[in-house]
């Protein structure tokens, strides 16, 4: 594979961009800084068709990422492979408004190969070629110009070794025939609806103790003020104000904007400086949270009674088995709060009876529930069997 110095020209960025877009696929990756920054900042963009490969710098004066943003989000005939690409998919979402599509993640894909849930990079790297990553680069300063050969050698390293992964990833997929299983996952990566920060839905994000309507609607509003100020800032919101802080505010509103110095987790100075003014503007034009707006009670924990939870061990005991009999990550096949749903009596929009999740999975797991199956010990391992219908069942 051709490896390319790090590219800072526009019209070697130009080049490689209109090569690789004739390619089947690209493998992508990305580094920046997002601890002191509300926005992440790129730092490094690698990228490789198999062939040949390269990192491009952003931060290089006068660089234009234009021809590389348009084979990300604009071309549809290249596929774009990623591992763990949810940050990566972030920035260029926050850089373009879109995403890029189609999309392959490989972390998602070895879910279906195997029992990992979230396997981390280098042990993909290690379990599918064999290499060990060399970890001395991982804690690079990004930002940091000039990058040495080491580091920069590190960072190109993360797409050569993903574009064979995906090569053997994908002639696996096709002989398992699995291939069908993960296409809904990477189309939820690539929804631009996951990547949208709406400072109106922040709240959402924040645990907070009641369902009251006023108390909600100051929690909104606050949330939503805390989510503007870390924006213009580019700083992140944990420095505006914490969680525990901004929950707190809203359940015990404080009457004037001299007892915010009473809140635990604020300075003195809120008392009377302007981030402490816009803080209590908020508060006054809250309004109370509508009923269509309450969080929806059904993704709760249903309340079990003793048998129900028993039919849940069990189903957790069936989903053991059979990812373990399907060599596959068992949350790829469901989810703990899919299994209690279903106990619970509920069947509609759960996602373990729809689809290919259904007929691996979710078929037996209604089965159980409805006393068509049962566990039997064969040869010193648990073994699922399906009870046979009686004659009153052949008889419906």
């Amino acid at each position: 594979m051709k490896i390319h110095p790090l590219l800072t020209d526009n019209q070697d960025i130009a080049d490689i961009c209109e090569r690789f877009s004739t390619a089947d696929f690209v493998a992508v990756d990305t580094e920046f800084m997002r601890e002191n920054t509300y926005w992440p900042i790129l730092c490094l963009i690698q990228i490789s068709d198999g062939k040949e490969a390269a990192a491009i710098d952003p931060l290089a004066k006068g660089v234009d990422l234009k021809p590389l943003l348009d084979l990300l989000v604009d071309n549809e005939d290249v596929l774009k492979i990623f591992h763990a690409g949810g940050q990566d998919v972030e920035i260029i979402h926050n850089m373009t408004g879109k995403t890029p599509h189609p999309i392959f993640d490989t972390q998602v894909a070895a879910m279906a190969l195997g029992p990992s849930e979230q396997i981390g990079y280098a042990n993909l790297v290690d379990s599918w070629l064999g290499v060990t990553l060399d970890k001395g680069a991982r804690f690079t300063d990004w930002s940091r110009r000039p990058l040495n050969n080491r580091q920069i050698e590190y960072a190109i390293g993360d797409v050569t070794h993903l574009s064979k992964i995906f090569s053997m990833m994908l002639e696996k997929l096709i002989e398992t025939g699995r291939g069908m299983w993960i296409n809904a996952e990477m189309e939820k990566l690539a929804d631009p609806k996951n990547y949208v920060n709406d400072p109106e839905n922040s709240w959402r994000r924040v645990k907070f103790q009641g369902r009251n309507l006023e108390a909600l609607g100051r929690l909104k509003a606050l949330a939503a003020w805390r989510e503007k100020e870390a924006q213009s800032k580019d700083m992140p919101r944990g420095r505006i104000m914490r969680d525990e802080t901004l929950a707190d505010i809203a359940a015990h509103p404080p009457k004037d904007q001299h007892k915010l110095s009473q809140v635990r987790g604020l300075s003195s100075g809120w008392k009377n400086n302007e981030i402490g003014e816009r803080l209590m503007e908020a508060l006054a034009n809250a309004e109370p949270l509508t009923k269509s707006e309450l969080p929806d009670r059904s993704g709760r924990r249903p309340k079990f009674s003793k048998e129900n939870a028993l039919v849940a061990d069990l189903l957790k005991l069936l989903l053991k088995i059979r990812s373990a009999e399907m060599n596959v990550a068992s949350k790829l096949l469901a989810r703990a709060d899919d299994l209690e749903r279903i106990v619970g009596g509920e069947r509609d929009g759960v996602a373990l009876l729809q689809g290919w999740r259904y007929e691996e999975f979710g078929r037996d797991a209604i089965d159980l529930i409805e006393g068509r199956m049962s566990f039997t010990v064969k040869d010193g391992k648990l073994k699922m069997t399906h009870q046979p219908e009686t004659e009153s069942e052949n008889a419906e």
